[in-house]
């Protein structure tokens, strides 16, 4: 597997996983957030347009996406004058594994009035922490009880977990866009909402991100706002922000994986050591 500062590499037309890719359950696994991504880039790539604000996508992860060769079918679902829906499926070995919808909604000017919004806002770690920012990957980690740090073994616990993180580009050679960027991070709502005391024992089956505006720059938080789980079943939500303020939210739902549990107790991010 190439060892390219991507997730991905281009190989003729094919996207090929280098280790990156790689999930934390499985060695021949692909991560979430780069299935997220992909899908997120196919449909931005086959159907985005200037005007459009891709606000809101959702992802069903069914099957675990392998990394293998892979193929990705979008199909436009509705082009309208204000609301544009298209859809996305991988499929590997003749079988879906995953698939996206996402809605475009054209920009416009808001309606008048105030509106209700919650007053405590996600703050950014300390600049001491997050340079230097030209780093591929770069990743500070926090919780309520540990602050913000660089090492993810330190907020093992039960409280409230958030994350600043810049990601390594989805595919070699190619910038994200700013809709691929919120996703491939936005995917980590699981994360910070299904890592308790022992680890992160909830395997996410899916991935909503509802956008009001794109992010700005490489580097975006995610920061739990509720979790709740009963028999084996939980949901989560974050809000995700950037230097200028919250900009989304994310849902996932996720099935108990006690068996497989990722313990981060005194570990570091694994691929980019």
């Amino acid at each position: 597997m190439s060892t390219s500062l991507a997730y991905f590499e281009q190989g003729g037309a094919d996207l090929v996983p280098t280790k990156y890719a790689v999930s934390s359950w499985a060695p021949d696994m692909l991560s979430g957030p780069v299935v997220c991504g992909v899908l997120a880039r196919a449909i931005e790539n086959a159907y985005g347009a200037h005007d459009f604000q891709p606000s809101r996508l959702t992802v069903d992860m069914f099957r675990p996406a392998r990394t293998k060769r892979f193929d990705v079918a979008t199909t436009l679902v509705r082009d309208g004058n204000r609301i544009r829906v298209a859809d996305a499926e991988i499929v590997q070995d003749g079988e879906p594994v995953a698939r996206a919808s996402v809605v475009f909604l054209r920009r416009s000017s808001p309606p008048p009035g105030e509106f209700w919004s919650r007053a405590e806002r996600p703050q950014v770690p300390p600049a001491s922490l997050t340079d230097p920012t030209d780093r591929p990957h770069h990743a500070v980690w926090g919780s309520d009880a540990g602050g913000w740090t660089r090492h993810r073994g330190d907020h093992q616990g039960v409280s409230r977990k958030r994350i600043w993180l810049r990601q390594l580009d989805l595919v070699a050679g190619e910038t994200p866009s700013p809709f691929i960027t919120a996703v491939t991070v936005g995917e980590l709502t699981s994360m910070v909402n299904n890592w308790g005391s022992e680890g992160v024992g909830y395997i996410n089956a899916d991935l909503t991100v509802a956008l009001t505006r794109l992010p700005v720059g490489r580097e975006i938080g995610v920061e739990a706002d509720n979790h709740l789980a009963t028999d084996g079943i939980s949901v989560g939500t974050s809000t995700l922000f950037d230097t200028d303020g919250a900009f989304g939210t994310g849902v996932v739902t996720a099935l108990s994986n006690a068996k497989r549990m990722v313990d981060y107790s005194g570990t570091r991010p694994r691929q980019f050591e």
